[in-house]
């Protein structure tokens, strides 16, 4: 039994990643709609936050897989202008709309429902987030989304990617090496990691060219 579940389990965070859109959206519709990720909703003080209000200076962020709206809501208003959340999940989306709503915030936070590997931006911004996201970025896609994307970036836009990389004291391998895959194309900013949520922060851009 404790086979199956756990092969139940992979399946399931095999397809969320790597499955069809319509597959991923009515999975993680399911898993908001029925609260198995209500524990994310209050991050008010995470590590990211100081980067993010550091390289914004009041302009403009997309966050790809914004989830409940976290990041919208927990920002301090006056850090950002105007904020572009992306997520495939209509359940987590309406959570972030009512959030937004709560917060007198609806004139500056607008959301999209959207799987982020093929969404196409109509403006640029001075962040783009991925907000433990990238880990459902396949590895060997890593660089070519962050390629295409970077054309979305304002003149000294970044990228801003928090992700765990570790658990336990144990490092996690997938995240690491997305990690090691930004240090080797981009040109990185900031590195941090933050020992209490084992979560690594990169803020970086793409190289100059050569």
């Amino acid at each position: 039994m404790n086979i199956a579940r756990r092969t139940l389990t992979f399946m399931g965070g095999f397809l969320k990643s790597y499955g069809p859109s319509n597959i991923k959206k009515l999975l993680w519709d399911k898993e908001f709609s029925g609260g198995k990720w209500n524990f994310i909703d209050d991050t008010v003080g995470d590590c990211v936050y100081p980067h993010l209000h550091r390289y914004l200076r009041g302009g403009s962020i997309l966050d790809l897989g914004c989830g409940p709206g976290n990041t919208a809501n927990e920002l301090a208003a006056g850090a950002y202008r105007f904020y572009v959340g992306v997520d495939i999940s209509e359940a987590a989306l309406d959570k972030a709309r009512r959030r937004t709503l709560e917060n007198s915030r609806a004139d500056k936070n607008l959301f999209v429902l959207g799987d982020f590997l093929t969404y196409v931006p109509t403006q640029q911004f001075d962040v783009i987030l991925f907000r433990e996201s990238m880990y459902h970025v396949p590895l060997s896609r890593v660089k070519t989304i962050l390629d295409r994307y970077s054309k979305y970036l304002r003149d000294g836009g970044v990228f801003v990617v928090r992700i765990a990389t570790g658990c336990d004291g144990k490092t996690k391998y997938r995240p690491q090496a997305m990690v090691t895959t930004i240090e080797r194309e981009f040109a990185v900013a900031e590195k941090a990691e933050d020992n209490i949520t084992g979560a690594t922060v990169l803020v970086f851009g793409p190289r100059p060219p050569c």
